[in-house]
């Protein structure tokens, strides 16, 4: 299983995430700093929302196999910029959460990863663990099949 890096911003749901795909029970806590475990690397949200640590991001990403920019379905903007994936040397995916919330607009944070780079795009509600099963499965795919 190739190894996944999750960046976002704070309370884009990374950590949650993190613990579904583990198979972990829920338990909400604050990402203080990278946490690895197995083949995930969890990143505080402040990493990729305060401009000197983004260094870090990019450093830590080089650690793993693949990139995922995670978005919330309920976010009111982006941290990533347009064409942001050609600065990674390696598979880009991106990730949308918290889809079955009340406020989400999945078309909104769909477009924001598209214009960013990320071509597969995967819908997961981490609680009810929807979508889940389809990173697990890219992540066991061999990389030239990706």
């Amino acid at each position: 299983m190739r190894k996944l890096i999750l960046m976002g911003r704070s309370e884009s749901g990374k950590t949650t995430l993190k613990q579904a795909l583990s198979g972990e029970k829920i338990n909400y806590y604050k990402t203080q700093y990278i946490h690895y475990q197995d083949v995930l690397i969890d990143t505080p949200g402040e990493y990729a929302q305060t401009h000197h640590l983004g260094y870090a991001l990019a450093l830590y990403s080089y650690e793993a196999d693949v990139v995922g920019l995670l978005v919330a379905a309920t976010e009111s903007y982006t941290l990533f910029p347009p064409n942001i994936t050609c600065m990674v040397n390696r598979d880009v995916i991106g990730i949308v959460t918290k889809i079955n919330e009340p406020r989400a607009d999945r078309a909104m944070a769909e477009l924001w990863l598209r214009n960013a780079g990320c071509k597969d795009i995967f819908f997961v509600d981490s609680v009810t663990g929807e979508g889940v099963d389809a990173i697990l499965e890219y992540l066991h795919r061999p990389e030239a099949e990706n």
